[in-house]
C-alpha cells in the first residue's frame, strides 16, 4: 500500500513539472537565434564605428570632401591656420579657416576670414566662456613668454540699429573713441576714457578703415568693420614682455586684416 501510495506521488510531481507553459522553456533553436542577432547587432556597431573612423581621418586630410556640418562636427571648431613655415622676417600667419565654428565650437556661423602674423612659440589656446568678451571672443593666441592675443566678432547692432545683412563700415559705426570705449570693459575688465589712450591711428588696408590704439598698461588695439560685424584684435602684455618683446607684439597688431566683403 506505502508502495503505491509513494508511485503516484512521483507521478504527480512529474505531471506538475511537465505542465509548465511552454514559454518560460525556451527551446535550443530559439537561444541559438537570440545569440545570432546579437552577434549580428555587434558586427553592425562595430562596421559603422570604423567606417565612421575613416571618414573622420579623410576628412581633416582633405582626401574626401563632406559637408560642412559634417567637418564641424569632426573639429569641434579647432581648424589649424597657421602656415607651416615663417616668413622672410620669421613670423607665421595666421588666417582664420573657412568652414570654422565660433570659438566656442558652438554652432555655424559665416564669418568673413580674417588674418594676422605671429612669431614663433605662438599657439591657438581653448576659448572659455569665462573669458573676458564671452561668447564675442572667436580666438585666442598666446606665448607665454610673450603675450596675448585675442580676437573678438561683435554684432553692429551693439552701436546702431542695422539689417541682418547689412553692409556697414567702421565710420559708420562711430570714432575711435567711441570704439574703443563702447569695448572697454569685455576687452580689459573695465571702462576706458581719454586718458588710457596713448596713441590712436586711422588707416586704410585692402580698401578697409581700420582703427589703431595704444593704451597703458601695454595694450594694442586693432578693429575694423565689414557687413555687420566689428573685429577686434587685442594684444595684451606684462611689464617684462613688453620690455622684451614689444617689437614683435607691435607687428602682430600692424598685420591684422580682415577680407572686406563687397
Amino acid at each position: 500500500m506505502q508502495l503505491t501510495q509513494s508511485h503516484s506521488a512521483m507521478n504527480r510531481a512529474l505531471n506538475s513539472r511537465s505542465s509548465v507553459p511552454a514559454r518560460f522553456r525556451p527551446s535550443r533553436s530559439h537561444v541559438v537565434r537570440c545569440d545570432a542577432q546579437q552577434h549580428d547587432g555587434q558586427i553592425a556597431m562595430t562596421r559603422r564605428d570604423a567606417l565612421l573612423s575613416v571618414a573622420a581621418s579623410l576628412a581633416l586630410s582633405g582626401t574626401v570632401a563632406l559637408p560642412a556640418n559634417a567637418v564641424q562636427g569632426l573639429t569641434a571648431g579647432r581648424i589649424p591656420g597657421r602656415t607651416k613655415e615663417p616668413d622672410a622676417e620669421g613670423f607665421y600667419t595666421y588666417t582664420r579657416p573657412e568652414g570654422k565654428s565660433g570659438g566656442h565650437g558652438v554652432g555655424w556661423s559665416e564669418i568673413p576670414q580674417y588674418s594676422f602674423k605671429v612669431p614663433a612659440g605662438w599657439d591657438e589656446i581653448p576659448v572659455s566662456i569665462a573669458d573676458l568678451g564671452g561668447t564675442e571672443i572667436d580666438l585666442r593666441y598666446q606665448a607665454k613668454e610673450q603675450g596675448d592675443v585675442a580676437v573678438v566678432v561683435a554684432p553692429v547692432l551693439r552701436f546702431m540699429d542695422v539689417g541682418f545683412n547689412a553692409k556697414v563700415t567702421l565710420k559708420e559705426v562711430g570714432p575711435p573713441q567711441r570704439v574703443i570705449e563702447g569695448f572697454g570693459p569685455e576687452l580689459f575688465g573695465k571702462p576706458l576714457d581719454e586718458d588710457d589712450v596713448v596713441k590712436t591711428e586711422v588707416v586704410e588696408h585692402d580698401g578697409g578703415l581700420y582703427y589703431k590704439w595704444e593704451l597703458k598698461n601695454h595694450y594694442l588695439v586693432s578693429a575694423t568693420a565689414t557687413k555687420n560685424r566689428v573685429f577686434i584684435l587685442t594684444v595684451t602684455s606684462n611689464a617684462r614682455q613688453w620690455k622684451k618683446h614689444s617689437d614683435n607684439l607691435r607687428v602682430i597688431q600692424q598685420s591684422f586684416r580682415v577680407r572686406q566683403d563687397a
